[in-house]
C-alpha cells in the first residue's frame, strides 16, 4: 500500500463519517490498526497524512486535534483563489496597505491578498473575505483565523507589558484576553494571567 493510499485509508474514515467532529487519536487509531491489517506493516505518520488533507481542504479542523468532513466545503483549489480581477479590486480598496501594520507599496513591502476566513476552513474566495497582508504578516498568520492570530498578538503584547512594567498596556491586553475567555473564543489558546 503506498503512501497514496495511507491517503485515501484516512480520506475513507471520513467520508464515511460527513458532518462529524472526530477527534485526531481516533482517527489515528483505526487507520493504524486497519493499514496493519491490510499490509502487516506500521503506518509511520498518519499524523502527517492528516495534516495534509487538512491543508488541501479537504479536512476542516474544527480545533486542536478534532476534524471533519464536510462534503459542501470540499471544492476545486481554483474556486478558491482569487482571479486577477479580485485581486485588483481587493487591493485598490485597502489602498496598497497591509490590515495589520499599514505599510505598503510606497514603504517598498511586498503584499499578499489573504483569504480572512482561510480556505482550508472553508473561506471563499470572495471580496469580504478578502484582505491586504503584507508579507511578514501573511507568513505570521499562516493558517490561523483571525481570532486566532489576534490572540496570539494580544498574548505577546501582555508577556511584553508585564516585562516592560507598563500598567496601562498590561491592564488594556488582560481586558482583551478576558474578552476571549468570556465568550469562549479560541480556548485552546492558552495564556496566564
Amino acid at each position: 500500500m503506498s503512501e497514496k493510499s495511507q491517503i485515501q485509508l484516512i480520506k475513507e474514515y471520513f467520508l464515511k463519517r460527513p458532518n462529524k467532529e472526530i477527534s485526531h487519536p481516533e482517527v489515528v487509531d483505526f487507520v493504524t490498526a486497519q493499514y496493519k491489517k491490510l499490509t502487516k506493516k506500521v503506518f509511520r505518520d498518519p499524523d502527517r497524512a492528516i495534516r495534509s488533507l487538512h491543508q488541501q481542504g479537504f479536512l476542516v479542523k474544527v480545533k486542536t486535534g478534532v476534524y471533519l468532513y464536510d462534503p459542501t466545503l470540499v471544492t476545486s483549489k481554483s474556486a478558491e483563489n482569487f482571479s486577477e480581477k479580485q485581486r485588483k479590486l481587493i487591493l485598490e480598496r485597502d489602498n496598497y496597505k497591509c490590515a495589520v501594520c499599514g505599510k505598503g507599496k510606497a514603504e517598498g513591502m511586498e503584499l499578499h491578498i489573504d483569504h480572512i476566513k482561510p480556505r482550508d476552513k472553508g473561506g471563499k474566495a470572495t471580496l469580504e473575505n478578502g484582505q491586504v497582508l503584507c508579507s511578514q504578516h501573511n507568513f505570521l498568520k499562516k493558517n490561523l483565523n483571525q481570532t486566532e492570530s489576534g490572540k496570539k498578538m494580544f498574548i505577546n503584547l501582555y508577556n511584553l507589558a508585564k516585562s516592560a512594567g507598563d500598567k496601562k498596556l498590561l491592564d488594556f491586553t488582560k481586558q482583551i484576553l478576558k474578552t476571549y475567555d468570556k465568550f469562549d473564543i479560541n480556548g485552546h489558546i492558552d495564556w496566564d494571567e
